[in-house]
């Protein structure tokens, strides 16, 4: 049961992380700049998730040990919001947000390479057909090309992302509640969109009630829900398989284009999202397929050389 709710958290993240460019496109169009729309997602999030965090009974204290993983945490966050946020300025946002899913990846590079941890066979083929599932919705969707400042941005956000999703999984910042975390990583990854504003000296603001929708949307489905279910997800199954459940975000990204922009599938999305549910489906079933894979290699035991 702790599972099955680990993954549903997984995946809820990645659909609200997903909808990024559904609520930041129209601020784009609107004039603001990339500082203030993040400063300000950041800034209606942060109120909206204390105020829960009141509610659920907790207060603001945290140990004195964990102030510094926290604001490290923030700054990876803010840092990965920033570098993702401009690069839609380079290319598509449904090209950027599918190239970011590198992530689920970095995330298993780094558990196995730093942390030691082993990578499994139904972990590494998940990876592969999830990645593979990313590229054909990619090759199906080509509009607005590559662009290369466009994608160094994203790989340094997919960097960052992971970085913080194995971090959360470690040390004592796993100890501290949920909304806790997600109250400083919001509060410390503000500052680098303050130090922005104040560097540029003004502040853009929605201009229309439909702009301040996209806003207040923004600052709370893809910010603070997606950090909460993130930090869930990975504290009930682990770093890399709430990565790689990862893949509902671009998945998310393409059916709001078909639902919102009218956009077409073809047989190459077909392909790609077909891949990418077998993947998520080899996760949540991997400890039974792999007992069941298992018992029947044990079946079929190898012949003693004599």
């Amino acid at each position: 049961m702790k599972k099955i709710k680990g993954y549903i958290y997984g995946i809820l993240a990645a659909a609200f992380y997903g909808m990024n460019p559904l609520f930041a496109l129209p601020l784009y169009a609107d004039g603001m700049s990339t500082s203030s729309v993040l400063l300000m997602r950041y800034l209606l999030a942060i109120p909206a998730v204390g105020a829960l965090l009141l509610f659920r009974g907790h207060n603001l204290k945290v140990e004195r040990s964990v102030i510094i993983p926290l604001l490290l945490l923030g700054l990876l966050m803010g840092f990965s919001s920033l570098a993702l946020f401009e690069s839609y300025n380079y290319m598509a946002a449904g090209i950027a947000s599918t190239l970011l899913f590198v992530y689920p990846l970095l995330v298993a590079i780094i558990g196995t390479v730093v942390f030691r941890e082993r990578l499994g066979l139904m972990t590494a083929l998940s990876l592969i057909l999830a990645l593979g599932g990313i590229g054909l919705l990619y090759a199906g969707n080509p509009e607005g090309g590559l662009s290369l400042t466009g994608t160094a941005l994203v790989m340094l956000a997919s960097l960052s992302y992971a970085i913080y999703i194995v971090w959360v999984n470690k040390g004592r910042v796993r100890k501290v509640p949920t909304l806790k975390v997600t109250l400083y990583v919001l509060l410390a990854g503000s500052s680098i969109f303050l130090f922005q504003t104040l560097f540029r000296g003004s502040i853009d603001l929605p201009t229309t009630s439909l702009t301040w929708c996209s806003l207040a949307g923004l600052a709370l489905i893809p910010t603070a829900a997606s950090l909460i279910f993130t930090t869930l997800a990975i504290q009930e199954i682990g770093s890399t398989p709430a990565a790689i459940l990862g893949v509902f975000e671009p998945l998310t990204a393409l059916v709001i284009g078909i639902a919102v922009f009218h956009e077409t599938v073809t047989p190459t999305d077909f392909c790609g999202m077909t891949l990418i549910l077998v993947a998520v489906i080899i996760v949540i079933a991997g400890d039974s397929l792999a007992l069941r894979l298992t018992h029947i290699k044990k079946m079929f035991p190898r012949r003693k050389r004599s």
